[in-house]
């Protein structure tokens, strides 16, 4: 078998419309996947999966209209039924309604919550007996240095990516015996162009000065390393969260890089 080959494989990705998700989409289908994209703006999913399928592609995509248990057991559904099988699940769609501690409210802690960590919970039993009864299957999650780390105005997200981690361990475990693994990535700063105030070039400048690599991630950082965790080659690999963030969480300060590289 050549490395990282998906051939075959049908694969669900939540969020895959622009930055990490699309480059997840792309790596699994020139890795030879069906990839169905779930997205809640389906105009920008449509558009990814046509340029996709002008290349020979197998890109689709499908309607992503609700968080609740039932609506996410339905897509996952529809998808194995359409395609007669669901290989790979990730659920990369996410999100941070920003909030101080003190401004913190319901709507927001529940935002952060449904889309962060309740989505992948019921996303993950969902898909789950559809891989067991192949005896194969590949579930990863996108999560966050913020699991580890904090910014203020992110504690409720930084809670919810902390509990994709441990979900992800514990689900890991009760499926290893099913043929199916279940991992998590964790971004460090990856570069959204023109999309919030972290990605201004200002701000990008400033937060790249702080990384020991001295730059900001791309998407395509965490494409393939989703591409190696989807892969046959990564099938010891289960439990583990996988940190791409350019050196990010090694110094002990910002102090210790400046001190180091000016």
């Amino acid at each position: 078998m050549a490395p990282f080959d998906l051939t075959d494989r049908v694969a669900l990705v939540t969020g895959g419309g622009r930055g990490i998700g699309a480059a997840i989409v792309t790596r699994f289908a020139e890795a030879g996947a069906h990839v169905v994209i779930a997205n809640r703006s389906k105009d920008v999913a449509d558009a990814l999966a046509a340029d996709l399928s002008r290349r020979g592609l197998a890109v689709s995509t499908i309607p992503f209209d609700g968080l609740d248990r039932p609506a996410l057991s339905n897509l996952v559904d529809r998808v194995a039924e359409r395609l007669g099988r669901l290989d790979i699940l990730v659920h990369n769609a996410g999100g941070c309604p920003w909030a101080t501690l003190d401004d913190l409210d319901e709507d927001k802690l529940d935002k952060a919550l449904s889309i962060n960590l309740t989505a992948a919970i019921w996303l993950i039993q969902a898909a789950a007996p559809h891989m067991r009864a192949r005896r194969y299957g590949r579930i990863l999650v996108t999560s966050s240095i913020s699991a580890r780390l904090a910014m203020g105005g992110g504690a409720h997200y930084s809670a919810a990516k902390a509990g994709v981690n441990a979900f992800i361990r514990g689900a890991a475990f009760e499926l290893a015996r099913d043929g199916i693994t279940a991992n998590a990535v964790e971004p460090g700063f990856i570069a959204k162009p023109g999309r919030g105030t972290l990605s201004t070039t200002e701000n990008l400048s400033r937060i790249a000065r702080h990384i020991p690599m001295g730059r900001i991630g791309t998407a395509d950082d965490v494409g393939y390393a989703m591409l190696y965790l989807a892969s046959e080659q990564a099938s010891y690999v289960t439990g583990q969260t996988i940190v791409i963030d350019g050196g990010t969480m090694l110094p002990e300060t910002g102090f210790a890089v400046e001190r180091q590289w000016g």
